[in-house]
């Protein structure tokens, strides 16, 4: 049975990777082999191992749902590495915060540009369902990539408002767990966040609509964890949105 009614809510936010669009998979990825390849440069230079990037743990950790810098930096803080912020224009060869991140948007570009986009259809049933009763519509994602993908996969008009990675530095919003970006797609529609759903899939996600009060904080288990999404504040987890349909 779908909770999002009109007569609770006013609109309904989604995230982007791994919720509307088969992305995320490709993002993990990229943070794989960005991160890989960095530590094994590193090793070379210092002379000691170091432990690969794990895509199960340190994905979900570090990196889900955060803006791209943001990820960066909380990845290598894991590690106990400290590398210079560099501005965002830093040629993705840099050894900087702002060099990484750049390199693994050029990764992310790569294989958009090579294998297109999956969409969810559960999730774009929902989406239209919603709209059909008069429920307004965003994406927050904290991808900068993302205006393209939704036009790649063909649902951009499904959407009343976005903010992506780019509000996000252009505004100076903190990405999630902090509820910044979500907030400011409420106000953009033009409702109060108890009226207003949160669709999520990453960890930082739910903290980030539990954060911000919202009304209903959806998890959606990509990765066969249910309970980390109801611990981190998650109100209803399901498996696909078809189930709310």
């Amino acid at each position: 049975m779908n909770p999002i009614s009109p007569e609770r809510f006013d609109a309904v936010l989604f995230d982007l990777d791994g919720v509307l669009t088969a992305t995320a998979k490709v993002h993990a990825a990229c943070w794989k082999r960005l991160f890989d390849e960095f530590l094994e440069e590193r090793g070379k230079d210092t002379g000691e191992p170091l432990k690969p990037f794990d895509i199960g743990e340190d994905y979900k950790l570090y990196v889900d749902g955060k803006l791209r810098y943001e990820g960066v930096r909380s990845f290598l803080g894991s590690r106990g590495i400290d590398l210079p912020e560099g501005i965002p224009d830093d040629p993705p060869g840099n050894r900087t915060v702002c060099g990484l991140g750049n390199r693994k948007d050029a990764m992310v570009h790569e294989v958009l540009e090579a294998e297109g986009v999956d969409v969810y259809e559960g999730s774009v049933r929902l989406v239209e369902q919603v709209r059909s009763r008069g429920i307004r519509t965003a994406v927050v994602s904290a991808s900068k990539n993302c205006k393209a993908v939704l036009e790649a996969g063909r649902i951009s008009d499904l959407f009343d408002q976005v903010v992506d990675g780019e509000v996000a530095e252009r505004l100076r919003l903190p990405g999630k767990p902090e509820p910044d970006t979500y907030l400011k797609a409420a106000e953009r529609l033009g409702v109060f966040p108890e009226r207003a759903v949160v669709v999520e899939d990453a960890i930082s996600g739910v903290q980030a609509g539990r954060a911000g009060g919202f009304g209903l904080v959806i998890g959606v288990d990509r990765k066969g964890d249910p309970e980390s999404l109801r611990q981190g504040g998650a109100d209803i987890v399901v498996g696909d949105l078809s189930e709310l349909v």
